[in-house]
């Protein structure tokens, strides 16, 4: 993993290198801001909550209208799901860090005012967290299994992301949906420690994001 960070950090330093120069519209941004997300499945009953993200990108011109992004993010992720604990129905809250990095294309709308972004996000995973009181708590919809049985999750994701990016020439709003392809919880169904349900564990993640970029 730490290699694999060099390594995209690397490139993103070479892809500012390769900015300078360039006319108004190519430009490195800084960003960060809050999060939602939800979890698409019919083994847990899932409430969405709120987290962050931020991190930086490179955007440059491409063609004609089109532009070229590039970005490294950080974020940690929340949602619920309901449990028992002696004889009473709580929340136990999951947090999920990851880091997720985009190579994405965009649409000019308006010059240094406002782009259509859509593209795909490799997300990698760490193990969900919770707080160690709430380990041993019961699932509501899988009595089988504690709360803490449900956190090895796949730790590699692969997103198709859509969103806007509109604002002034330095400081934009970047509004968008994620929607996770691959199976959230597959690791579950290769996990031996984990008791086997008459399905499988299934789930796609879908978030949304909502950042303030600043761009120097």
């Amino acid at each position: 993993m730490k290699k694999f960070l060099v390594l995209v950090c690397a490139l993103f330093s070479i892809s500012i290198l390769a900015q300078s120069g360039y006319k108004d519209s190519n430009r490195i941004g800084i960003g960060g801001g809050l999060t939602q997300l939800n979890i698409s499945t019919n083994n847990f009953t899932i409430t969405p909550e709120t987290g962050w993200i931020g991190g930086f990108h490179v955007r440059g011109n491409f063609y004609n209208n089109w532009q070229m992004s590039f970005g490294m993010f950080f974020t940690d992720i929340n949602f619920s799901v309901q449990t028992k604990k002696l004889v009473s129905v709580v929340d136990t809250n999951y947090k999920l860090s990851a880091v997720q990095i985009y190579l994405m294309p965009g649409y000019v709308v308006s010059q240094n005012h406002f782009n259509i972004e859509f593209g795909p996000v490799l997300q990698i995973n760490d193990k969900l967290k919770i707080d160690k009181e709430d380990e041993n708590n019961i699932l509501v919809d899988q009595p089988t299994l504690t709360a803490k049985d449900i956190t090895d999750v796949t730790k590699l994701n692969a997103n198709i992301y859509a969103g806007i990016n509109v604002g002034i020439t330095n400081l934009r709003l970047r509004l968008g949906y994620q929607y996770g392809l691959n199976n959230f919880f597959n690791n579950l169904n290769n996990n031996t420690k984990v008791p086997a349900l008459s399905e499988k564990y299934k789930g796609h993640i879908g978030m949304i994001s909502g950042q303030l970029t600043i761009y120097l």
